[in-house]
């Protein structure tokens, strides 16, 4: 199927010609060209092109990592255990001036909004073009639903804000968290018999607006203003999501080889690619959770693996969830960096395909590292945080100890094969996948006090990592939450999902080792994001802030 992103272009391209075709056989006739407006060049055969422009906005959600990862159980931060972080520690946690996830959510809703006032009010659409019509404001409404929900999570209750913006205005207001939860359910549920079950690759399905709504209604259930039936709602609408298609028909690898990135796992995803565009190939995702490898000997600043994109870094907790017969880790993460080119170390000569850097998965004897350190570095686990370790006597070290604070497993599941400046890449990212809804479903069904369903949920997305049938024979939301861990690091928002179980505050007390040594967090503070200060500025009379900053 085709993607998106591989028409978008070409249909802009096409309009162009066509405007530049029209403009040479009318020339004689002086039309004045420089009066097109969007109003009179927008008509029902490009409309499609507003609905594609959300879809370009939903990129910079989905590439925009701030609140997702840091401040958890399974990231920290990238510097000494002493050191403050207020977005990982919570120590001096204060209102910024501005905020990606505030700005690119609210640019989806902008544009969304501006393509449904559009399609329903200044456009004509013909009656042959009626179903394009009402599938076009489907998709607006859904994407414009999960943009207010992902401010939600983090925000509390927001701007609802549903008219295109036509001028400056001073008097933004809030809604109720319930009335923001309120809106999402009923703007999903109005889309969603229009979605289609199998669109174009890259657009918005009837499975993948279920799959929100699942987990909309899911976080609604733990709320006080949560109705009885939300926990058995989110559970049914995962379970017509996730549909017919099994999981175990693809192992982790195959769902996230280069090569394999539309397959039938994946509910929705940020297209990139390489169409020859420069917007095409500008993720990021492939420089989450790294230290600078290009520092490295042997290691050029074109190599596999990328540059350090952020400062985070996963726990040794996240680590060890791994067990021995899970599939995951070897696609999760590198345990060994390998030279790309010929180098020189004092008198060590480097060769494309030396091993640089080895980090054990358990702890080696003192013999086996020491026969290890004569030929690369070794990190055991217990010193990915720690900085340098100690120097042991009479080793024979092929290179002197790193001399970097942080060395540890880098991430390998969003390895890029085709990027370019070190962080241009072009891999889709994935937002949905079928066995996120699995839990989902699994976390719903445990709240509803369905324990049958909840274990075969759960047992499904575990069967097929470890080839284990049945692995669980109960199930408590730390499992989940473990489960969520291993399958979908770096996937899913993991500091909204500890935020709705009620375990954020626990699990960061117990394995994030900068909030263990020092953190602040508060939870009549922290479980809500500030408000950017500047959106205080533009509204200072009707917009509040949250508690606490």
């Amino acid at each position: 199927m085709k993607k998106i992103i591989n028409t978008i272009q070409y249909k802009i391209v096409i309009l162009a010609s066509c405007l530049m075709i029209s403009a040479c056989n009318d020339f004689i006739d002086e039309d004045i060209y420089s009066q097109l407006t969007s109003e009179n060049f927008l008509e029902e055969s490009n409309a499609d092109q507003l609905v594609v422009g959300i879809y370009g906005a939903m990129r910079g959600v989905y590439q925009n990592y701030g609140y997702k990862f840091e401040g958890t159980d399974i990231f920290t931060t990238q510097s000494e255990i002493f050191s403050t972080s207020s977005g990982n520690d919570y120590f001096g946690f204060v209102a910024p001036t501005t905020n990606g996830v505030w700005n690119a959510n609210y640019n989806v809703i902008s544009k969304a909004n501006t393509a449904i006032n559009r399609f329903e009010n200044q456009i004509e659409f013909s009656p042959g073009f009626q179903d394009e019509k009402e599938y076009g404001i489907a998709q607006a409404r859904a994407l414009r639903a999960l943009a207010f929900f992902n401010l939600a999570q983090q925000f509390g209750g927001v701007v609802l804000d549903l008219e295109e913006p036509q001028s400056i205005r001073n008097d933004y207001t809030r809604s109720s968290e319930e009335d923001t939860y309120t809106l999402i359910i009923s703007e999903l549920e109005a889309a969603i018999p229009t979605l289609l079950d199998e669109p174009q690759t890259g657009r918005f399905s009837k499975r993948a607006a279920k799959h929100v709504l699942a987990e909309v209604y899911l976080t609604r259930a733990y709320k006080s203003y949560g109705q009885s039936t939300d926990f058995a709602k989110a559970g049914q609408l995962a379970e017509e999501a996730i549909g017919d298609y099994d999981i175990r028909e693809q192992s982790y690898a195959e769902v996230f080889a280069y090569d394999n990135q539309v397959n039938p796992e994946i509910l929705f995803a940020g297209q990139w690619g390489d169409t020859g565009f420069a917007e095409d190939k500008g993720n990021t995702k492939h420089s989450l959770f790294m230290f600078q490898v290009f520092d490295l000997p042997g290691i050029s600043r074109a190599n596999l693996y990328g540059t350090k994109g952020n400062s985070l870094m996963p726990t040794p907790y996240f680590y060890s969830l791994f067990t021995d017969n899970d599939s995951r880790e070897e696609v999760t993460v590198h345990r060994a960096l390998i030279a790309d080119m010929s180098d020189k170390l004092g008198t060590d000569i480097i060769a494309p395909g030396d091993t640089i850097m080895y980090f054990p998965k358990y702890a080696l004897s003192q013999e086996e590292l020491t026969r290890r350190l004569n030929d690369y570095w070794v990190y055991q686990p217990d010193q990915y945080l720690f900085g340098r370790p100690e120097e042991i006597p009479g080793v024979n070290y092929r290179y002197t100890l790193n001399p970097a604070f942080t060395n540890f497993p880098i991430f390998k599941k969003f390895d890029d094969e085709n990027k370019e400046a070190e962080t241009n890449g072009a891999r889709d990212t994935f937002i949905f996948r079928v066995a996120e809804t699995h839990l989902i479903a699994s976390e719903a069904y445990l709240g509803d006090n369905n324990t049958a369903k909840a274990l075969f949920h759960i047992n499904r997305v575990r069967e097929r990592a470890t080839g284990v049938e049945n692995p669980y024979a109960s199930v408590t939301i730390d499992d989940i939450l473990v489960e969520r861990a291993l399958e979908l690091a770096g996937e899913s928002n993991r500091w909204a999902v500890l935020k709705r179980t009620g375990k954020l505050q626990e699990r960061i007390e117990m394995y994030n080792p900068h909030v263990v040594d020092h953190g602040a967090f508060n939870p009549a503070v922290h479980l809500l994001r500030p408000i950017p200060f500047r959106e205080l500025e533009i509204s200072p009379n009707t917009m509040t802030q949250n508690p606490g900053y």
